[in-house]
């Protein structure tokens, strides 16, 4: 079993969890920004934050044999401290990166007037800079929060195709299953949802279209529960071939549209998607 983790931020995590997931067959990674747990005080700790997450992250799971790339933002929650707005101004420079596959997380927290500006803002840089963008729901009041994630992104003029909304469930899995925006379910203990919840869904909805991550962070989480979905699908009567789709072609194929993925071999083999190449290299 081949696994991409399209949401997973190990930052958080130690090099054990590299480790294990190296053993348990995660390939490839996608670490978005996010809120580290306390305050931020001044744009600089933005960039040396973003810094590692193109510099030093790459180099520790390289160590173990994981490929690992990046997305850019100024999460939802911080998007309402004035001292943290102004990372707004130094994001281009990011998104020109050859790691940094998407803008991202963005999207709402507490749905107020500044994290409205702060997401219109952001969805405008990933059509300026050509990349997709990766949309986190609010905890709290969460059909209410997709209702205007969507809202936002039609005005946006970004094409749906390239923006996964993220961190769904069965209340709002049909909100977003007909509008061309990718699904994203984060398979996350006690908050969000399970590999047993998740299959279901599978059943009822498909593959297509569909992202599985872990969303593993500082909080009660588990890096291998996209291993777990894996194994709960095929003992479901999925086949080798769904699960693949889900846990390794659907995020090359959403991440892909950056041009930015690399997903060679230390020999520099190429990899490739539906025939036609997603490996861009550089660094």
């Amino acid at each position: 079993m081949r696994i991409f983790d399209p949401h997973i931020h190990m930052t958080s995590r130690t090099t054990d969890d590299y480790e294990r997931m190296a053993a348990a067959g995660v390939q490839a990674i996608v670490e978005p920004a996010f809120w580290l747990g306390q305050p931020r005080t001044n744009v600089g700790s933005f960039t040396d934050y973003f810094d590692s997450l193109v510099g030093w992250e790459p180099f520790r799971a390289g160590q173990f044999g994981i490929r690992h790339h990046a997305t850019v933002a100024l999460n939802p929650k911080e998007a309402n401290d004035p001292r943290c707005r102004p990372v707004l101004d130094v994001l281009p420079r990011y998104l020109e990166k050859d790691g940094v596959v998407a803008v991202g997380e963005i999207g709402y927290d507490s749905m107020t007037p500044e994290e409205d500006a702060a997401f219109a803002a952001q969805l405008a840089l990933a059509v300026a800079h050509d990349l997709p963008a990766l949309v986190h729901t609010p905890h709290r009041d969460k059909a209410r929060g997709v209702d205007r994630t969507l809202a936002v992104v039609a005005e946006s003029g970004i094409e749906p195709g390239r923006v996964v909304v993220d961190h769904l469930n069965e209340v709002t899995v049909k909100q977003v299953r007909d509008t061309g925006c990718w699904l994203g379910f984060s398979i996350y203990p006690d908050t969000k949802m399970s590999p047993p919840r998740m299959v279901e869904l599978l059943k009822a909805y498909g593959t297509e279209r569909m992202l599985v991550n872990s969303a593993a962070d500082w909080g009660r989480s588990d890096p291998l529960l996209t291993r777990a979905t894996g194994e709960a699908m095929l003992a479901a009567g999925f086949t080798d071939e769904d699960v693949d789709r889900v846990l390794w072609r659907n995020p090359i194929e959403f991440y892909g549209q950056s041009g930015r993925l690399d997903l060679s071999d230390g020999d520099g083999a190429e990899a490739t998607f539906a025939g036609n190449s997603i490996l861009r290299g550089g660094g």
